[in-house]
């Protein structure tokens, strides 16, 4: 028989290389919320992918950087402890934006100080063509001693299964953590902030999506209709402004497409009541932070 093999793997990289993306490749559908915008992960979250004979707990983590806010330091806090105690790193890197010094200092201060095995994935190759592949696999092997680096696109799916399969192989032998029908350890109003959240990253430009975060009010089920009120919170008047959009279209659509997606989410209809308040400055305020679950 077989002996089932489980364990933590937590997955690293500085901002925008992808790591959302890969952890819902990974484990076969969307946990996680994904966009283009740098620092989209805020907070860690578990993804469990289970197997036939192994259950690996991926934790989905905000991207390492240098912070300028407050904010910006809890959530290096946030990667800090998602390595500790891990059984497996994979450290995602860009092969599109190029792989340097920023990766290095990842490397350095979220992947060395770790005895456990660490995994490169070098992601984005359906962006750079087959021709550079070779150079970024061979930037990625300076930056660090990795196990296996791995080229990879988290959004087509190229090397998605040679990476599944490798971080498997190195899990330990030993129980599930999980039950095994458990996708994600995420609290359900936590998920649906993020959605609505997420569609706020996609409508809004220039500093706002920084700025923007989403409190779930309140959340009544029913019997085929569940009412979610949520608050969106901003840091200016002026970024509120541009959220509601001209006649209140920009919030409409925001609430449009996070709807939808709430009711494939819950299997319900879903009526959803969005509002936006300011909040001045609460990425830099310690107490706002705690009130907004920071």
């Amino acid at each position: 028989m077989t002996p089932l093999r489980s364990g933590i793997v937590a997955v690293v990289g500085r901002p925008n290389v992808g790591k959302s993306t890969l952890v819902n490749a990974l484990v076969g559908q969307k946990v996680s919320i994904v966009s283009d915008k740098p620092q989209t992960t805020r907070r860690g979250l578990r993804a469990v992918l289970t197997t036939g004979d192994a259950q690996a707990v991926f934790t989905d983590t905000p991207g390492f950087h240098k912070p300028r806010t407050e904010l910006g330091a809890r959530m290096n806090s946030v990667v800090g402890d998602a390595v500790e105690g891990v059984d497996v790193i994979v450290h995602v890197v860009d092969a599109a934006a190029g792989i340097g010094r920023g990766d290095a200092y990842v490397y350095e201060q979220r992947v060395r100080p770790h005895r456990c095995p660490a995994i490169c994935a070098v992601n984005k190759v359906d962006v750079t063509g087959h021709r550079v592949i070779v150079p970024q696999l061979v930037e990625a092997a300076e930056i660090g001693d990795f196990a296996e680096i791995v080229p990879i696109s988290a959004k087509t799916g190229t090397g998605i299964d040679r990476l599944r399969d490798l971080i498997l192989d190195l899990l330990p032998e030993g129980p599930a953590l999980y039950p095994t029908d458990t996708i994600s350890d995420q609290p359900l109003e936590e998920r649906l902030a993020e959605i609505v959240r997420e569609q706020a990253l996609h409508v809004t430009r220039q500093e706002v999506p920084h700025s923007i975060t989403v409190v779930i009010e309140e959340l009544e089920p029913g019997d085929g209709l569940t009412s979610v009120h949520a608050s969106l919170i901003v840091e200016r008047d002026s970024q509120k402004g541009i959220v509601i959009g001209k006649g209140g279209r920009t919030l409409r659509t925001i609430g449009s497409r996070a709807r939808e997606e709430m009711e494939r989410v819950l299997g319900t209809k879903v009526f959803l009541d969005l509002h936006v308040k300011v909040v001045k400055e609460w990425q830099r305020d310690p107490k706002a932070l705690e009130r907004l679950g920071y």
